[in-house]
């Protein structure tokens, strides 16, 4: 089955952060409190799978007050900090959803989110990603993470799903 054929069944995105939803740099101000930065338009892309009724998560080995605010204002519901196991992670979050793993999708980039890339039903990894990870995702997008990557994956899923003109058509009314 191909990456078109396996997105058509997507019922959850799920997500690492750093990496995939901002571009893997940790950066400590003078107080020693830490930032991140975001892509706003990865934010439209997520908001346009939530809106075809696509549940979306994170998971995420860190922890952090700032992924908690982009995941409210991002409409994300399922947030799981501080777990480095993120194929039991999204395993566990797909049976309390009542989804099979080939419905979920996992998008990361590095050595934590392996098995749960190769095992999700859709398997995702960016340009930036390690080598390991890129080699057994289905999709390597073309932009880096914390660059646009997210909103690419999203859009691939829309357009396998034939969605992707609705997306854009509710901009333009």
């Amino acid at each position: 089955m191909n990456a078109i054929q396996k997105a058509q069944k997507i019922k959850l995105f799920a997500m690492d952060v750093d990496g995939i939803l901002s571009n893997g740099q940790i950066i400590y101000d003078s107080n020693g409190n830490e930032t991140k930065a975001f892509y706003v338009q990865d934010g439209v892309g997520l908001k346009g799978l939530r809106d075809i009724g696509i549940q979306l998560a994170i998971i995420t080995g860190r922890s952090s007050p700032m992924v908690e605010r982009r995941a409210k204002e991002l409409g994300i519901k399922h947030v799981i900090q501080g777990q480095d196991d993120k194929f039991t992670q999204l395993s566990t979050l797909a049976v309390s959803l009542g989804l099979e793993l080939n419905e979920c999708a996992y998008m990361g980039d590095d050595l934590p989110d392996l098995m749960a890339i190769k095992y999700a039903g859709l398997g995702i990894s960016v340009p930036n990603g390690c080598s390991e990870v890129q080699e057994i995702a289905d999709l390597v997008t073309v932009k880096l993470g914390g660059h646009g990557a997210v909103r690419e994956a999203c859009e691939f899923i829309l357009k396998a799903q034939s969605r992707y003109d609705d997306f854009i058509d509710g901009f333009r009314s």
